[in-house]
C-alpha cells in the first residue's frame, strides 16, 4: 500500500511539472538614468549615464495561478556624462543586467488583459569603452575610466500582459534597477563627493510565446 501511495505521489508531481507552463520573449525599450550630485571646492555637477537603448531576453514559468518567476539578461548602451555650468563632457559606455524576478499577476481567465508588479534582484555590470585621454572637460569633478564595475542590483517594475492569440503575447511594462554608483567607472576627483544610490529607469514593449 506504501509503494502504491508513494507511486501515486511521484506520477502526481510529474503531472504537476509537466503541466506548468513556460515562457519565453524579448524586449526592446530605453533607459533612462537620472544623474546623482557631484559636489566639489569647485562648485557642483551632475555625473550619471545619457539615455540609450535597452534590449533583453526573458525566460519565465508560471508557477501558480497569481505567481510566476522569470530569469531576464538586458544589455543597454548608456554613455558616462559629467555636467556643470552648460558644460558637458562625455564617454562611451554599456551595461549589462542580470537578475531574477518574482512577478505576481492578475487571473489571465476570463480576460485577454492580465496586470503585473515584479520584484527581484541581481547583478548589473558597468562598462567604460571609449578611450581615455590626457585632459577631459570637468576632471575637477571627477574622471572617465576604461574599466568595468559590477554591482548588486535590486529590480522593481509592473506593466500590463495582453493575449494576441492563445501563446503569443504582448507586454508593456516598466522597469526601475537600482544599484549603487559605479566608482569605478565615473572615479571622484580628489575632494568631489558623487551621490550614492544610481536609478535606470526602462520602459519598454515585449513579445512572449507561452508552451
Amino acid at each position: 500500500m506504501k509503494k502504491i501511495r508513494f507511486t501515486l505521489f511521484i506520477l502526481a508531481a510529474a503531472v504537476a511539472c509537466f503541466a506548468q507552463q513556460w515562457e519565453v520573449g524579448g524586449s526592446a525599450g530605453a533607459a533612462f538614468l537620472p544623474g546623482v550630485p557631484v559636489t566639489s571646492s569647485f562648485g557642483s555637477a551632475t555625473t550619471g549615464f545619457q539615455p540609450g537603448v535597452a534590449v533583453e531576453a526573458f525566460f519565465g514559468q508560471n508557477l501558480y495561478r497569481h505567481l510566476s518567476g522569470e530569469i531576464r539578461y538586458g544589455f543597454m548602451q548608456s554613455n558616462l556624462k559629467l555636467e556643470s555650468g552648460g558644460q558637458e563632457a562625455t564617454f562611451s559606455g554599456l551595461s549589462h543586467v542580470l537578475h531574477y524576478d518574482v512577478i505576481y499577476h492578475t487571473n489571465r481567465k476570463g480576460s485577454r488583459s492580465q496586470l503585473f508588479v515584479a520584484a527581484g534582484g541581481g547583478m548589473k555590470i558597468f562598462v567604460g569603452t571609449g578611450k581615455q585621454a590626457a585632459y577631459q572637460p570637468l576632471s575637477q569633478f571627477g574622471y572617465f575610466t576604461q574599466t568595468h564595475a559590477l554591482k548588486p542590483m535590486a529590480s522593481v517594475g509592473a506593466g500590463v500582459r495582453y493575449a494576441l492569440s492563445e501563446k503569443v503575447f504582448l507586454r508593456t511594462e516598466f522597469r526601475d534597477y537600482i544599484t549603487m554608483f559605479p566608482e569605478q567607472i565615473i572615479a571622484p576627483a580628489p575632494g568631489a563627493k558623487f551621490g550614492k544610490i544610481l536609478h535606470d529607469f526602462v520602459p519598454m514593449v515585449s513579445i512572449s510565446y507561452e508552451y
